[in-house]
C-alpha cells in the first residue's frame, strides 16, 4: 500500500485555463520537479490522482500547478481548499530536511516515556509545530518548540522529545 503525505491544500485559482494555487508546507521554493501525480482527498482517506501538465513557483509556500482535465476556472473551482498528497517516494524528494513536515513517519521517542509511536501528521500552526501520533488507539497532539525537542536523528528516522512532567496523562 502507498503512502500518502499531506504537503498543502489548493488555495486559489489562477488565470482562465484551470490552474490554481497550492499552498505547500515543503519548506523550500519548488516546482515540483520530477513529480507527475499529485493526489487530492475526496474523502478520508480516498485520494484521486491528478497529473500534472506543469508547475511554476510563486514563492516559498506557493506554485501555480495546471492540472490535467482542469481546463476552466469553474472546474478548478470544484477542487478549491482540497487538500494535496504526495506519494512517500515523491514527498521524500521535494520537502525540505529543515521542514517540519520532513518529520512524517519518524518515530518519537520520549526522554521519560520512551517510545510513542509515529509521527501521521505535523500541524504548523503560527507560533509553534504540533504532531500527530497514535498511542494505544488515542491520538496525541504533541509540541514541537525549543523546550520540548532534544534532537531529530535523520539516520534512524527519530524525534527525541522531552515532554512536560504530565502532558502525556492527560491521553491515558
Amino acid at each position: 500500500m502507498t503512502n500518502y503525505f499531506s504537503i498543502g491544500k489548493i488555495s486559489a485559482i489562477f488565470g482562465l485555463e484551470g490552474e490554481v494555487v497550492v499552498k505547500h508546507s515543503l519548506g523550500k521554493r519548488t516546482s515540483l520537479k520530477g513529480v507527475e501525480v499529485l493526489f487530492l482527498e475526496e474523502r478520508k482517506d480516498s485520494f484521486i490522482p491528478y497529473f500534472m501538465e506543469r508547475a511554476k513557483p510563486k514563492d516559498h509556500e506557493h506554485v501555480y500547478v495546471k492540472l490535467e482535465g482542469v481546463s476552466t476556472p469553474e472546474q478548478a473551482r470544484k477542487l478549491l481548499q482540497r487538500g494535496i498528497y504526495l506519494a512517500e517516494t515523491d514527498f521524500k524528494q521535494q520537502a525540505a530536511s529543515s521542514a517540519p513536515l520532513s518529520l512524517l513517519g519518524f518515530q518519537v521517542q520520549d526522554k521519560h516515556e520512551g517510545s510513542l509511536g509515529v509521527v501521521e501528521e505535523v500541524i504548523e500552526m503560527p507560533m509553534q509545530v504540533l504532531i500527530k501520533v497514535t498511542l494505544d488507539g488515542k491520538e496525541m497532539l504533541l509540541p514541537i518548540n525549543d523546550q520540548t525537542l532534544q534532537k531529530v536523528d535523520k539516520k534512524q528516522q527519530t524525534v527525541h522529545l522531552d515532554l512536560p512532567e504530565g502532558l502525556l496523562d492527560i491521553y491515558k
